[in-house]
């Protein structure tokens, strides 16, 4: 990249009632941000759009790839999408990234052209909700990476979801590779809260929990939220009513179930909790469960989710500013180079966003204080991709790094 560039980043969004219209006014403010930086030269676009304009998809990507011959475009479709500081819910609205990287250091994969890059190192996924096996397909396209980490979600929306990888898809997994000299810092943050502690799955049939700790589950479920006594006399209105506000925290066996804090840590996967057996004292949860994985019960909140939030973003910025202190003192001052962050990709749960944060564009805000005014693209999923986990009720936060 030219030493002229400032950023290798630029983007822009924006809301009308006519999706070719609100990509005029989206061009419009790219080629402002342009002027400013007359070497940057666009190689890939990441492009999220409301399900308002899902049926305009293909004339999108056309009047996009007029605008910008030979770009490269990726990107998917969600109830909401966001940019800096900013988030677009139950409103047609699109917001496009583009960024300026070597062609040789990024690779676009779709239902037609598999990730088979062996220089892959990270990858940018975004996929189908209704496609079977999703989880296991998540983790073996992981393996496919050097570094087996995966970012991006699941499309959202109220009809059609299409997707964009150099072409409009349906079903299936898209996205984008990206090799180890493209710089990358990637963090899940949680946004439920435990309500007991974690427990060792001994006994389940698919998604039925039959025990726990060799104990009923069910038993012990109603225990941490505070019903004690015979089963059925604990089954109280009262009792099915914290029910259904509760959720289950899994995690593989050999996993760190918890955090710092005793919140829970990366490794969670936050699922429903969809059914309950009183004859056998058996729960049912919204994924497998095999003997041996940790399981906690959990409910979603707020200030636990704004606190997490926070960290992750904490966490990123004295990692890039640990390396900046490196360069600094690494006694090489003329062949030091500091990483900053020149743009990021934010992916949250479509249960989350300002509505769950307090405030329109609440997350964002958080998001933008902590970072910075950096370029900034993502959506609201209908479920999240991280690490090699598929997620429920988190958000995704990725920073790109660039060198000076």
């Amino acid at each position: 990249m030219s030493s002229a560039i400032k950023s290798p980043f630029l983007c822009g969004h924006a809301t009308h009632p006519e999706a070719r219209m609100a990509l005029a006014l989206v061009a419009a403010q790219l080629d402002a941000q342009r002027a400013q930086q007359p070497g940057f030269v666009p190689t890939l676009g990441l492009l999220y759009i409301t399900d308002a304009y899902a049926a305009q998809a293909e004339a999108l990507l056309a009047d996009a790839q007029a605008r910008w011959p030979a770009l490269s475009i990726v990107g998917t479709t969600g109830i909401g999408v966001c940019a800096g500081g900013v988030e677009y819910f139950d409103e047609p609205a699109l917001v496009l990234m583009l960024a300026d990287l070597p062609r040789e250091h990024f690779s676009v994969f779709n239902g037609m052209r598999a990730l088979l890059d062996p220089q892959a190192w990270t990858a940018l996924v975004h996929a189908d909700p209704a496609l079977p096996e999703l989880a296991e397909l998540v983790g073996e396209l992981a393996e496919r990476t050097g570094a087996r980490y995966l970012f991006g979600g699941l499309a959202s929306g109220r009809g059609r979801t299409p997707q964009f990888a150099d072409g409009v898809f349906e079903g299936g997994l898209s996205g984008v590779a990206f090799h180890h000299e493209i710089g990358v810092i990637s963090r899940v943050t949680q946004g439920c809260q435990p309500v007991g502690p974690t427990h060792r799955v001994t006994a389940a049939e698919r998604n039925v929990v039959l025990t726990l700790d060799h104990q009923p589950a069910l038993k012990l479920l109603l225990a941490d939220l505070g019903e004690t006594g015979d089963i059925h006399q604990a089954l109280s209105p009262q009792s099915v009513q914290k029910l259904r506000g509760t959720l289950v925290g899994l995690s593989d066996a050999d996993d760190d179930a918890r955090g710092r804090g005793g919140e829970f840590g990366a490794d969670t996967r936050v699922r429903g909790l969809i059914g309950i057996d009183p004859a056998r004292e058996a729960i049912a949860v919204g994924d497998i469960a095999e003997p041996g994985m940790g399981l906690s019960f959990c409910s979603r909140h707020v200030a636990a989710a704004r606190r997490d939030l926070v960290r992750i973003c904490t966490e990123i910025r004295e990692e890039v500013e640990a390396d900046e202190a490196i360069a600094e003192t690494a006694g090489h001052a003329a062949e030091a180079t500091r990483r900053q962050i020149a743009g990021a990709v934010y992916v949250s749960c479509t249960g989350r966003g300002g509505p769950h944060f307090g405030g329109p564009s609440a997350e964002l805000q958080i998001v933008r204080q902590a970072l910075g005014d950096v370029p900034l693209a993502g959506f609201f999923a209908a479920g999240e991709i991280g690490r090699h986990h598929l997620y429920g009720y988190t958000g995704v936060l990725t920073v790109f790094l660039t060198s000076s």
